[in-house]
């Protein structure tokens, strides 16, 4: 059998790429309109491609939103980033590099318009996206937290109010700079840095007060010991 061959002059495109165009297409308009009120056939428009073939990629829109989340979520690449450093204690480290993927433009405008919208519809499509997204990187950062102030070396806050701190601090600079267009005279960097000294310097114990702590906790071991003798 011989294969078709697209018309002179014009590449044929590869099955994966039209997927991503439509993958792309469908993030677009969702930004622009939500869910409800974006249509399979305007999706289809602005790939360049025919309905069915959107509903042969993915049987629902539903599916074409999941798939959205899976390609442009900043979330699991960022796990991946700071799981390692997390593992070595790098406090600081942890911080910045959280610091510097969401003041470094993530989650991007379109994403966080369409994450927005379907929130703002009452969609379960926000539900899955904050269980399988936020909710995780919650949980690690808070896990974490809870880790260090468990060793000692954090102050014993509430890991979660913590955790949402930080990423208020970061999630609102997003939102002044992407919805208000509020830049800052200042560099990324620098705008990073000061998130994450804030965090850290209200988190860290200081040398003196870890001593003291590491010594009360052996006195009560060494009470709790004495007591079984």
């Amino acid at each position: 059998m011989v294969k078709k061959s697209s018309p002179k002059g014009s590449p044929r495109i590869s099955g994966k790429a039209r997927k991503a165009g439509i993958i792309a297409s469908a993030a677009s308009l969702f930004a622009e309109k939500g869910f409800n009120g974006t249509k399979t056939r305007e999706i289809a428009a602005r790939a360049g491609v025919s309905e069915a073939l959107i509903f042969k990629h993915f049987p629902s829109k539903e599916d074409l939103y999941a798939a959205i989340l899976a390609e442009e979520s900043p979330v699991p690449a960022l796990l991946d980033s700071v799981k390692a450093l997390a593992e070595q204690r790098k406090d600081a480290e942890v911080f910045q590099v959280i610091a510097n993927t969401i003041v470094g433009g993530a989650p991007d405008p379109e994403l966080m318009r369409l994450i927005f919208f379907s929130a703002l519809e009452g969609h379960e499509l926000s539900d899955m996206f904050f269980q399988n997204h936020i909710r995780v990187f919650y949980d690690f950062l808070s896990g974490y937290i809870q880790r260090r102030i468990d060793e000692g070396a954090f102050q014993p806050v509430l890991p979660l109010i913590a955790a949402r701190s930080f990423m208020g601090m970061l999630i609102y600079h997003r939102l002044l700079t992407v919805l208000f267009h509020a830049q800052l005279p200042h560099t990324a960097e620098d705008i990073s840095r000061t998130f994450v000294n804030i965090m850290m310097n209200g988190l860290k114990i200081s040398p003196h007060k870890r001593q003291a702590r590491t010594a009360d906790k052996k006195r009560k071991a060494h009470k709790g010991n004495t007591r079984k003798l």
